[in-house]
């Protein structure tokens, strides 16, 4: 490897608004985010999904075609 071109690499603590703390290897020092695995819908299982049908279904429903 190349001397001098490479980044510094450091211990990072990622720090979640819901409090959640992940320590990983990073270029960065400290991160804040707004949502981790821990609070995130999807991994939760609190996600809504809106699964009513296609484009078709929708415009037969709203146009009240059967």
């Amino acid at each position: 490897m190349k001397k001098g071109i490479h980044p510094e690499y450091y211990q990072t603590t990622i720090t979640c608004a819901c409090g959640n703390v992940i320590i990983v290897g990073s270029t960065k020092k400290d991160l804040k985010v707004d949502v981790c695995s821990k609070c995130h819908p999807f991994w939760t299982g609190n996600l809504r999904l809106d699964t009513t049908g296609g484009r078709a279904d929708k415009f037969k429903k709203k146009y009240g075609i059967a």
